[in-house]
């Protein structure tokens, strides 16, 4: 598995360290990978403006990180569907039947229950 070369977006940043959202995006950076985030405050988190929605992301992310809750994530499929990103990991939480439905509906690689970081070997 090599994402370094791929363009990620986490969504669900959050600007609280203890926070996964924030850990993920924190070490995804450190690990030398491309990463934008997404927040709906439109925040800054360690120096990257975030994004209030995925649809306002440039470039169209290739990959997208959800670590938002289960309801979240059906929206993010169905941005995912509309901006035409290829491929979204669902977060230990943050997948539910129905989002992972839509994914493989409309045509989008859907990895869930398991942990990106770990699997990827950040963690």
């Amino acid at each position: 598995m090599n994402y370094l070369d791929k363009n990620i977006t986490v969504v669900g940043v959050s600007h609280q360290p203890h926070k996964f959202g924030y850990r993920i995006f924190s070490d995804l950076i450190s690990a030398g990978y491309k990463v934008s985030g997404v927040n709906p405050r439109g925040i800054e988190v360690l120096g990257y403006k975030m994004f209030k929605n995925l649809k306002e992301v440039t470039p169209v992310p290739e990959f997208v990180i959800t670590v938002v809750p289960p309801s979240v994530t059906e929206q993010v499929v169905e941005d995912c569907k509309l901006i035409g990103v290829k491929e979204i990991w669902m977060q230990p939480g943050s997948e539910s039947e129905a989002a992972i439905k839509k994914a493989e509906a409309a045509g989008i690689k859907v990895t869930f229950g398991a942990c990106f970081m770990v699997a990827a070997g950040e963690w």
